[in-house]
């Protein structure tokens, strides 16, 4: 099951491009919903590179969801190319067989970028309900980048 959510960010792609790249990002948008406890490696690079990564996922801190393999690609390039740039999560994990999740972004010109969020699910009888969970879970993601751009993404330093 496909879920898609596009927002539009109040930053350049460059910014947006390289904060992406941060796992201390993706912890901070995920948080509360998601926790993570990074298993291989231990502990979070500094920036994501192509690459798998196995990571513990924890329900609002306390309630532990299995473990998930956060697998990073580049499709189109590791930067921006003709003002567009795509990272893929293609994951799986304990309760979801299939996680492939699509982050595509596109400069809208005068310091604005479009972001959109995509993610197929397949989880057997549970794929409705993290299909549900999963568009509640990048409306919250969203809403963190706004308020993290607003601030210059202070909360990150």
């Amino acid at each position: 099951m496909r879920m898609t959510l596009t927002t539009e960010l109040d930053c350049s792609i460059d910014t947006a491009w390289a904060q992406l790249h941060r796992p201390a990002l993706l912890e901070h948008i995920a948080w509360p919903l998601i926790r993570f406890t990074y298993r291989d490696p231990k502990t979070p690079p500094d920036t994501w590179s192509a690459g798998r990564y196995r990571v513990g996922m924890w329900s609002f801190g306390i309630l532990p969801l299995g473990g998930q393999w956060v697998g990073i690609e580049f499709p189109e390039g590791e930067g921006i190319a003709e003002g567009r740039g795509v990272l893929r999560d293609n994951g799986s994990g304990t309760l979801i067989a299939k996680w492939d999740h699509w982050i595509f972004m596109e400069d809208m010109g005068d310091g604005r970028t479009r972001y959109t969020d995509r993610v197929d699910v397949e989880a057997g009888l549970l794929t409705p309900a993290i299909w549900l969970f999963a568009r509640i879970f990048y409306g919250h993601r969203q809403r963190k980048w706004h308020r993290l751009v607003a601030t210059g993404f202070r909360a990150l330093r």
